[in-house]
């Protein structure tokens, strides 16, 4: 079990520096201020949804994380445009109303940590410290 742990963060640091070596050459450069807190929030996020030890629970938090920023934000950008908005705008404006999103969706991560700590598709023995 352990030989599979380490190959499998072997293999995850090989695509990691894979995919940073892509995104160095498409921007040609390498700056900080690329890795923001936005981002680490949001592959962590990602990452957490779907839980970490399943091989394709990353992927389908990806892909749930990405639906809900998407359909939230495009919910409230809607709901707060137009000529008679369905939130009138005394309660909330546009600038606030994308603001929302990322409340709402830390939000649903705290629940998610609270009753389902390993994720949507994780093991809970993987969780545990000593577990035989």
């Amino acid at each position: 079990m352990f030989a599979y742990k380490m190959q499998a963060l072997v293999l995850g640091g090989v695509f990691g520096g894979l995919a940073g070596l892509f995104l160095a050459l498409k921007q040609a450069s390498v700056v900080p201020s690329d890795y923001s807190t936005n981002v680490t929030f949001f592959a962590y996020t990602a990452l957490l949804i779907g839980g970490a030890a399943r091989v394709l629970g990353p992927v389908i938090g990806a892909m749930i994380f990405w639906l809900l920023m998407g359909g939230i934000g495009s919910f409230f950008s809607q709901a707060t445009s137009g000529s008679n908005p369905l939130i009138p705008d005394w309660a909330m404006s546009d600038i606030q109303a994308s603001l929302v999103r990322l409340i709402l969706v830390g939000l649903g991560l705290m629940l998610l940590m609270i009753y389902r700590p390993q994720g949507i598709f994780g093991d809970r023995k993987e969780l545990a410290i000593d577990a035989r």
